[in-house]
């Protein structure tokens, strides 16, 4: 007969329900390890009201920049991921922007100012191609219509000149001292002179003309005596009844000022009775 003890016994197969305590224990110190249930990050800025919680997000959107920093480097992703991957690095430095100002707003660290603390470690990454901020990574720049926007931007690019610049070409030209040198603007205005007094005085004669055609005669042979004075209808006060009008009233006003009602009372009762106004 054979030997049975030649062959070993088929292992017995393992307890599903060992396994699945089994898998679920490692689940769970994985969890741990991680620090527990992971949040979910607030999708509006504004919402939180807490600063560690606020710049801990900050701190979650950087590491997110960096991963997809570092994926764009890789030219073989294809034109449409690169793209997506560029969206997606603009959008999170925008929702970037949205937590640093809030957590200014919290009393936090000023993150703008300090600019940004970088992102992703990339220092070429910060070329800006629109005034709206849109940038390109990576192997984004090398895409179809970015490079020739980069290489248009370089060329298109002017340098300011200096005050010292600007003032070095000045001269007397630019205020206009020599613009009588060479005689044409003499010229040119001593014949804009004469036109503008000739039609001067033809106008001046043409009134003249229609004057004397209604009768009118000129001005100048005008007679003294035809011209129309100002008469007065009624008598006019002279200038000593004026005067005394004048002192009589700056009396009234000072009386008035300091003297009682009383005294003003009895001056008017002796004016009276002397039958003085």
């Amino acid at each position: 007969s054979p030997d049975l003890t030649a062959y070993p016994e088929p292992p017995t197969p393992p307890n599903p329900t060992s396994q699945n305590m089994f898998n679920k224990l490692i689940a769970e110190k994985q969890k741990a390890l991680r620090g527990g249930d992971r949040e979910r990050r607030p999708f509006i800025a504004s919402e939180c009201r807490d600063l560690n919680a606020a710049d801990k997000w900050r701190q979650e959107i950087l590491r997110e920049i960096g991963k997809k920093v570092m994926e764009i480097q890789n030219a073989g992703l294809g034109e449409h991921r690169l793209r997506d991957l560029n969206d997606e690095i603009n959008k999170l430095i925008r929702e970037k922007s949205h937590w640093e100002k809030q957590i200014l707003k919290l009393g936090g660290p000023n993150y703008v100012a300090q600019g940004g603390g970088g992102v992703g470690g990339d220092e070429k990454a910060n070329d800006e191609m629109h005034k709206k901020g849109y940038k390109y990574f990576g192997a984004a720049k090398q895409l179809p219509g970015v490079k020739q926007l980069f290489e248009t931007g370089k060329n298109n690019r002017t340098t300011r000149k200096t005050k010292h610049q600007i003032n070095k070409t000045i001269d007397a030209d630019y205020y206009g001292f020599r613009d009588e040198e060479d005689g044409v603007l003499l010229r040119e205005e001593a014949v804009a002179t004469k036109r503008m007094r000739g039609a001067k005085c033809e106008a001046f004669d043409l009134r003249k003309k229609i004057k004397a055609d209604m009768g009118g005669g000129d001005e100048d042979d005008a007679d003294p005596s035809s011209i129309n004075r100002f008469v007065a209808h009624v008598p006019l006060p002279e200038k000593t009844q004026i005067e005394a009008l004048v002192l009589e009233k700056k009396k009234k006003d000072l009386l008035a000022k300091y003297s009682s009602e009383t005294l003003i009372q009895q001056q008017g009762a002796a004016r009276e009775m002397l039958n003085k106004r």
